[in-house]
């Protein structure tokens, strides 16, 4: 019996860690393992690499996906008919998808033509997202390592700030990832946990009101002389116009987003007259690794584990989900939830977890076990040393 892994949509620091749980664990139940290179655009190629007998147990400590990402959506019959041949030739009974929203819809697509054919292939969606925004899951793997990169980032850059502000730059602003939800601009607010974090919180969910806005920096500045501000790159005008929108559509017709640190730095400026500083850590902070969560990291690989385990006992159809039972002790059980109802939606940072420009004890008390513990890389020469594939180059 024969499986196929692959990998899909934006990255994280702990979507190999999901890869290690369903490699090994399928491995272990003696089955032949391949993975597709670049995804499903890398299997309609028929760009797969057999596992058997390759070291893989360094991609737990390896950030970004090691057999490389895509961002296709399965858009045509041709596309679909493609796939279910090189799923005969190559005798896949056993199909895993690691990826978030749009990567689901193409599971689901596959899962649904396999029954029409009345093929006995099982599909799999193993969840992966920064972003934390798919629904019927409590959280996703890679935010939880994103969350502690983004809180520890604007901690660090707001003690920066508070030692210069006297003479140089008054205001911090760092853009952050989230398109339409505001979980990963949350995180900003941790740092209050060990007594310092962003002073203002930009959410993608709360309409962006300049005059309001300003009134809070000028009040920060007053207070205490710098203001730290931690902006959603999908923060949008009350007229649902993005605040920084880059003209064109990325390849699943989303519209690209950039610049929206800048946009807001120039208002501080042009209002306040203020010196603003900007940083936008763009894929520094999904692929964070040497800071990852250890509690992220073993959940990634548990989730591929138990979607391999599903697979076997007859399952398909389905994306693995983890369901938090306590906060203290904190503690997770694994279920399932049909793919057509992660596909293409969106899990909003909830209203009891935010207020306009900050984060409630709410969030904080969901928040904080995901980004507790460390697992660090093996280091040689000062710097982490991680898992390559050379096959993804070639």
């Amino acid at each position: 019996m024969r499986v196929l892994y692959a990998q899909s949509g934006g990255v994280t620091s702990v979507i190999n860690a999901s890869a290690y749980g369903v490699l090994d664990e399928a491995q272990k139940a003696g089955l032949e393992v391949y993975v597709g290179i670049h995804g499903i655009s890398g299997v309609l190629r028929e760009n797969l690499l057999k596992i058997n007998g390759k070291d893989i147990e360094g991609l737990k400590y390896t950030p970004s996906a090691a057999f490389g990402s895509c961002r296709r959506k399965l858009k045509t019959q041709e596309d679909i008919n493609k796939l279910f041949e090189i799923f005969e030739k190559y005798e896949i009974e056993y199909f895993f998808y690691n990826g978030g929203n749009d990567s689901m819809d193409t599971a689901w697509k596959l899962y649904t033509e396999a029954k029409k054919r009345n093929i006995p292939l099982k599909v799999i969606g193993v969840p992966k997202t920064v972003d934390n925004d798919l629904p019927h899951t409590d959280h996703c793997p890679g935010y939880g390592s994103a969350a502690k990169y983004i809180a520890t980032a604007i901690m660090e850059a707001t003690l920066d700030l508070r030692s210069m502000y006297v003479d140089s730059t008054r205001v911090f602003v760092m853009e952050i990832m989230g398109r339409h939800a505001g979980w990963l601009s949350a995180a900003a607010g941790l740092g209050w946990l060990n007594g310092i974090g962003a002073d203002l919180i930009l959410f993608p969910e709360v309409p962006f009101n300049k005059e309001k806005f300003l009134e809070r920096v000028d009040e920060s500045i007053r207070r205490k002389g710098y203001c730290s501000i931690a902006v959603s790159e999908g923060i949008k005008y009350p007229d649902g116009f993005f605040v920084a929108d880059m003209g064109y559509t990325d390849s699943f017709g989303n519209r690209q987003l950039g610049g929206v640190g800048f946009t807001i730095a120039g208002m501080i400026r042009s209002e306040l007259s203020l010196k603003t500083h900007v940083a936008i850590p763009d894929y520094l902070q999904r692929s964070g690794r040497h800071i990852a969560s250890k509690t992220d990291v073993g959940e990634a690989e548990a989730v591929g584990r138990q979607a391999v385990k599903l697979a076997l006992d007859g399952v398909s159809g389905v994306m693995v989900t983890i369901n938090r039972v306590s906060n203290s002790p904190y503690k997770v059980e694994y279920g399932t939830v049909e793919l057509n109802k992660v596909a293409e939606v969106t899990k909003y940072l909830p209203d009891d977890f935010h207020t306009d420009f900050e984060v409630t004890e709410e969030y904080i008390e969901y928040a904080k076990p995901l980004i507790e513990g460390e697992l660090f890389p093996k280091f040689k020469d000062g710097l982490p040393v991680y898992t390559i594939f050379k096959e993804v180059e070639e």
